[in-house]
This record gives C-alpha cells, sequence and structure tokens, in this order.
C-alpha cells in the first residue's frame, strides 16, 4: 500500500490556493524567489482549473465544473484574476481569458449562471476588463474578456449605462495601434450586437453619445475616423435606430461635418463620409436648414456626384432607395446621379468577380458653402 499518495486537490482546494498564491506575486523584491515560487503556483492553479472546465485529458466533469465555478463566484475570483493578471506571466494570462470565456458560456438549462453572478452586483469585474486597455501588456487578454461579457445583453447593457463607457474614446485615441484597434472592436460590439436596446440607450441619451462619438468621427487618427464613419453609417442605417437617424440627420451641425469630409484628402474618408451624406439626401422631410445648404451648393454636389462612374447597376440598392427617391426635393439631375452611381455607394458591401473590392475615385469638392 502506497502510503504517501497524493490525494486529489478538490475544486475548493484549488482555488484557495490560486487566491493565496496572488498577493505573494508582490512579496519581497523583484525576482526573488518568493515571487518567483508565487508565480509557479499561480500557473499550476490556473492550469488545474483549465484542466477541470475543458477536461484533463477526458470529457468535462459537471459535478467538478459545479464546484468550481460556485467557489469561484463566493470568493470572488473572476474579479481577482482582471485585476490582478498583468502580475500573471504570458501562458497564465491566456489561460485567464480561456477560464473566462468558458465560465461565461455555462448553462445551465435556459441560465448562465456567471452571467447572473456578475449582474448580481459583481459589474466591477466588467469596469476592470475594459480598464485593461490602460496597460498595453494586458490590453489584448483583457480585451477578449470583455468581447465574451458583451456578448451577453445584460452586461452590454450594464457598460452601456455606465460613465465607465465614454472611457472608449480614450483608450481608443491614446493607445497603441493593435490595442486601439482592439478597443474600437468592443464599442463596436457593444453598439451593435443588441440592437432594441441600444437603440433606446441612445434615444435617451442622444445628446452625450455623440458629443463623445464626435470626439471620433473628427480624430486626426486615420483609422479611427475611417472606422468611427463606417460605425455612424451602421448605426444610422440600422432599422432599429430609425428615430436616433431622424435626429441625427435633422442637424445642420452634422450635415457640414459630412460635407466637409468630402473634401477630405483621402478618398477613403471621402467614401464612408458620402454613406452618411446619401441619408441627408434621402430624407423626405428635410428641414429648411438642411435643404437650403444642400440647394446651396446643388452644382457642387453635381460635379461631386459624377465622379462617381461606374456602368454596373446595382439592384439592391436601387430597390432600397426607391421610396425616398420619390419625394426627395433636391433636382432630379442630383437624384438620377445618385442612383446611376447605386453600384459605387453599396460596394462596400461587394465585390466584383476577381474577389476585389470595386476601387472607388472621388474628385474632391473643393469648397462647399455652408
Amino acid at each position: 500500500m502506497n502510503f504517501f499518495k497524493t490525494k486529489p486537490r478538490t475544486p475548493p482546494d484549488i482555488v484557495r490556493g490560486l487566491r493565496d498564491a496572488i498577493p505573494k506575486l508582490e512579496s519581497g523584491p523583484p525576482g526573488s524567489e518568493t515571487r518567483r515560487k508565487a508565480g509557479e503556483e499561480v500557473s499550476r492553479n490556473l492550469q488545474a482549473i483549465k484542466g477541470i472546465l475543458y477536461g484533463d485529458g477526458g470529457e468535462p466533469l459537471p459535478e467538478l465544473i459545479a464546484q468550481l465555478a460556485q467557489e469561484t463566484y463566493s470568493t470572488d475570483l473572476l474579479l481577482l484574476l482582471v485585476q490582478n493578471i498583468a502580475k500573471f506571466d504570458f501562458e497564465a494570462r491566456k489561460d485567464v481569458v480561456q477560464i473566462f470565456n468558458n465560465l461565461l458560456r455555462r448553462q445551465i438549462g435556459a441560465r448562465l449562471p456567471t452571467v447572473e453572478y456578475i449582474c448580481a452586483r459583481h459589474e466591477d469585474v466588467i469596469f476592470a476588463a475594459l480598464e485593461g486597455y490602460s496597460n498595453e501588456e494586458v490590453a489584448l487578454n483583457t480585451g477578449m474578456v470583455l468581447r465574451e461579457m458583451l456578448r451577453h445583453e445584460q452586461l452590454a447593457k450594464i457598460l452601456l449605462y455606465s460613465e465607465q463607457f465614454y472611457m472608449f474614446p480614450h483608450h481608443i485615441e491614446t493607445t497603441s495601434f493593435g490595442v486601439s484597434c482592439d478597443a474600437f472592436a468592443n464599442l463596436k460590439e457593444t453598439l451593435t450586437r443588441h440592437k432594441p436596446m441600444v437603440a433606446e440607450y441612445l434615444d435617451k441619451n442622444y445628446d452625450r453619445f455623440f458629443a463623445s462619438f464626435t470626439t471620433l468621427l473628427l480624430s486626426n487618427n486615420y483609422v479611427t475616423k475611417r472606422q468611427s464613419l463606417k460605425l455612424l453609417g451602421e448605426i444610422l442605417l440600422d432599422r432599429a435606430n430609425f428615430s436616433v437617424m431622424t435626429r441625427y440627420i435633422a442637424q445642420e451641425s452634422n450635415l457640414k461635418m459630412m460635407m466637409n469630409m468630402l473634401r477630405d484628402k483621402s478618398k477613403n474618408i471621402q467614401f464612408e463620409a458620402f454613406h452618411v451624406f446619401k441619408v441627408f439626401v434621402a430624407n423626405p422631410k428635410k428641414p429648411p436648414q438642411i435643404e437650403t445648404i444642400l440647394r446651396r451648393n446643388k452644382e457642387k454636389l453635381l460635379t461631386f456626384l459624377r465622379t462617381f462612374h461606374n456602368d454596373k447597376e446595382d439592384e439592391q440598392f436601387s430597390v432600397s432607395i426607391h421610396r425616398p427617391l420619390k419625394v426627395l426635393s433636391l433636382p432630379t439631375d442630383i437624384l438620377r446621379l445618385i442612383r446611376t452611381r447605386s453600384n459605387s455607394l453599396s460596394c462596400r458591401y461587394r465585390t466584383c468577380d476577381a474577389g476585389r473590392p470595386y476601387i472607388v475615385s472621388f474628385s474632391p469638392l473643393e469648397s462647399i458653402t455652408l
């Protein structure tokens, strides 16, 4: 009989071992033996948790997963992991992301226990993941955790209705390229995945949201500016956001901003701006100030639209704008140009036979009377 056989550790033992090891990561001077051993203990326990969740050489055991999840909730381990992920080594950080994502997807019937746990006064987990963008070393790890949480409407709503939501422009504008793109991806996820909920939020918080979002539209960073214009077009053209769209295209300042962007030195910025500009044109109930600006610039708009030369027809786009075209108050020559250039207007969503996007050439408007 082997009296020295190690007793398998239970899920509560593993969680407690991990919680005890994390504070020791800052014990003693950097590079000390204490810190090294603590790092090894953290990695060992994270690997053990992964083994339970994903199955260590076999199928995961539901009873062990249930014990692990319960211990994780009762000890607030999820928040502790996000707050301390920067202290972990590279592989341990990846383990944290996998553990988070597995627990967030765990279902019991129709219930999502981890989502329920975070919603029940543990929303700091969401905000800690967002704050991860402040640390470039772990930003992409915490960004993946945040993205998984945003898949769930209850968690996305907590972030959207929080003050922390308005930190997105800061993280997008002040971080490195990779981190900025990841932050923008999560901003887009927040605003486009759960459409009815977002539409209600935008309707109630229209002024504050667009005051913040406009800073991204006017960014000096080309990528941020272009991505923001694309996202604005998606928001305005979504059926769920109809009331938001009508408010946006009734504002003179918004039309002026888009017309100025039509003069941008980047053809891609011009193109994205035109996708938003055409919504102002297609509005059958344009306010007087919008109508005045468009009519005042009729000749310049005609010159600009003629550069959208493409012989191909886009039937889908023609159908989509048929009704607003019937009630447009702009001169028919402008409307005809918009219709005949419809393929160019929607080429963002189509590719040519060779699999490459259609290339559209724009001539900037030399001057616009605003």
